[in-house]
This record gives C-alpha cells, structure tokens and sequence, in this order.
C-alpha cells in the first residue's frame, strides 16, 4: 500500500513539473493603425480619384464634391462686398461734385451779400452819428449785415463738412460693413476648398464608403486607410498568464500563412474592458479574470513591409 502511494505521488509530481515546463502558444492578430477621412460640408460626389488599395499622400485629391450652394452664396457675398464698398466710399468722399458747386455758388452769392450789408453798415453808421438818418434805418441795415454774416458761416460749415466726409461713426459703420460682406466671401472661399476632400496623410486606401453621384453628408466617413509604417500584432492574455511577459520584452512572433517569424518588441500591456475586443482564438482561462491586449511592434520595419492586415499570428509563452 505504501509503495502505491509513492509511485502515485511519483506520477503526480512529474506530471506537475511537466505542466510547469509546459510551452503554450498564443495567437493574435496583425493591426495596423487607420484613419478615417470625412468631408466638412455636404455634397454629392461628382468625381471620384482613388479607387480601394491606392497609395496616397498627404495632400493628394481623393474625391471632389458637387455643391451648387456655395456657387449661389459666392454670387451673393460678391454683391455685398460691391454694395457695401460705395457706402464705404460715399462716406469717405462726403458730397457728390454737383453738390460742391450748388454749395460753392451759394457760398459766392452769399459773400456778396455779405460785402454790400457791410459796406452799407459803414456807411450808415457816420450817417447816424451826424443824424443825417434815423436810428431805425441803422438797425434794419445792421440786422441785414448779422443775417448776411451768419449765412456765409453756416454755407461755409457746410462745405467744411462735406469736404472732409461724413461723421467718423458712419465712416466705422460703412467700413464695419465692407469687412462683414468681405468675411463673408472668406468663408464662401473656405466652403469652396473643402469640395476637395484630400488625404490627411500618407497612406494606402482600405474602404471607400460611397459611390459617384451619392450625397455625402458633413462628418460622414468617406474613405478608410492604414498609415505606412504602423503595424503591429496584437494578442489576449489573461492575468494568470501576465508573469510571462514584461514590457520591452522580445519575442519572435509567428506569422501563419507565411511561416516565417519576425523579431518584436512588446511595446504595450493594457487591460481590456470588453469582451467583444479579445484577439485569442478559443481563449482558455477562468472567467474571473482579468483579461490584457499586450501589442507588439516589428524590430525592423522591412519585416511586415508587405504583410496582410487581420492575418492570424502565434506567439509561445
């Protein structure tokens, strides 16, 4: 009996250390990072450029849109822009030249009348003095000679004020309304560009959501892509299995349909929060636990130069 029960402890603990040295292999999947282009301003679709795995720059035109509203507010801010700068410029020029010379001549009538009440004024005063005429006479010519002199100072105000423009607050008011109509236009010039949808950046065109002819609505996703230089593999690990792995840590990641490996960095470990963003096939661990993407990155891009996204990988642990 107690021979039995060595041979079973026997049995056991070399079945333990068997699993202690036991190599588990892990799989995952190929990401590379996307960016997602979308339009600003709503527009149909008039021609379309790139087609689903074309390579672009940044800056390249991908689509251009049809969007006849902006042609009509374009027409409209032009309009105002010549509306609001006469104003502006009637305010600066004051007086039309027509209405110069009516207040010209009005000045010259005015400043004869003015020379004959004082030249009648000097003659009647010796007159009164030397009571040759009456005091009335005097007065009626003095009050003649003080409506001559106010009259010829109020054309000649008049002439001031229209020479040197208008009131500075309507020159402001005029000018404050050329600069809306010109913002006017800027922003028509703005909406005009953005007919262009061009590439964010470099990078290799996945999706293209829509077709020439359909509306694209602001904010809607237009094309998809992946930047150059991005890719890394990304796996599931629960906490149990944490211990085998640390950050900076290299390993060799197995590429399946390849069957070659590449040389990798573990470059990232974070926890996930959902399920639904498990990497691992048929994972195998207490449902209580914590689960972790851990990312690794190619030690030398030229490696996954032209490898296939969401293609399955292994690592061993």
């Amino acid at each position: 009996m107690k021979k039995t029960i060595l041979i079973t402890l026997g049995i056991a603990l070399l079945t333990g250390c068997h699993r202690k040295e036991e190599v588990k292999t892990i799989q995952g999947k190929t990401e590379m990072e996307e960016i997602a282009v979308t339009g600003k301003i709503a527009g149909r679709i008039s021609h379309m450029l790139v087609k689903e795995g074309d390579f672009v720059q940044k800056g390249d035109t991908l689509a251009i849109l049809d969007i006849p509203e902006v042609d009509a507010k374009k027409s409209q801010a032009a309009g105002a822009i010549e509306a609001a700068s006469a104003q502006y410029q009637m305010t600066l020029k004051g007086a039309t030249d027509n209405q110069m010379k009516q207040l010209r001549a009005k000045k010259a009538a005015l400043e004869e009348q003015f020379e004959f009440a004082q030249k009648s004024i000097d003659r009647l005063r010796n007159m009164v003095q030397d009571s040759l005429i009456p005091q009335q006479t005097y007065d009626e010519a003095y009050a003649k000679y003080q409506g001559a002199k106010s009259q010829l100072a109020a054309v000649n105000a008049e002439i001031a004020d229209v020479e040197h423009g208008v009131r500075v607050e309507q020159q402001l008011m005029a000018l404050g309304q050329k600069n809306r109509a010109m913002g006017t236009m800027q922003e028509v010039n703005v909406a005009e560009n953005e007919r262009y949808i061009l590439a964010p950046a470099d990078m290799t065109i996945e999706t293209i959501t829509l077709k020439q002819g359909e509306l694209a609505l602001p904010g809607y996703t237009l094309f998809k892509g992946t930047l150059p230089g991005s890719t890394y593999f990304r796996f599931t690990l629960p906490e149990n299995e944490l211990g085998k792995i640390k950050k900076d840590m290299e390993i060799n990641v197995h590429l399946v349909y390849d069957n070659r490996d590449i040389a990798c960095k573990i470059n990232r470990v974070k926890q996930l929060p959902a399920y639904a963003n498990i990497a691992t096939a048929y994972p195998d661990y207490d449902m209580q636990q914590s689960l972790f993407e851990v990312q690794a990155t190619p030690l030398k891009e030229a490696d996954v130069k032209d490898i296939f996204q969401k293609t399955t990988v292994t690592i061993k642990l």
